[in-house]
């Protein structure tokens, strides 16, 4: 049997987010500073996933959950930390790191924050 390793991450935030294909290379602009801040401060890993093989023929396909448009890319971010503590310390400094600040007009976000979905999670099976 395999000896299981020592998994450094065991906290998730989970964000699922529509961008318009004309917006991603804006989005990817801000995701780029927005990993290299997190990182810079402390979480384990930084991902921004584009849907690539999102239309399954069982459960619910994300273009339908997130309510995808005609020429939307359904987005499934995650960022990793050690625990839910350092998650908190964390995003306390990202929030007010100017850097990010100077970003988060809410009017000029390359996607619709009313069609974002995120949460915390606990992670229960890591390899």
């Amino acid at each position: 049997m395999a000896k299981a390793k020592k998994v450094q991450g065991n906290y998730v935030d989970g964000f699922v987010l529509v961008i318009p294909k004309r917006n991603i290379a804006a989005y990817k602009k801000l995701a780029q500073l927005a990993g290299k801040i997190w990182m810079e401060y402390g979480a384990v890993s930084y991902s921004e996933c584009a849907g690539d093989d999102v239309n399954i023929k069982f459960g619910v396909p994300f273009p339908k959950l997130a309510k995808a448009k005609k020429g939307d890319v359904v987005f499934f971010s995650f960022i990793t930390y050690k625990s839910k503590a350092q998650r908190d310390k964390i995003n306390a400094k990202v929030m007010k790191d100017p850097r990010l600040a100077a970003c988060m007009d809410m009017n000029k976000m390359p996607f619709d924050m009313k069609r974002m979905s995120m949460g915390g999670f606990k992670a229960i099976v890591n390899y």
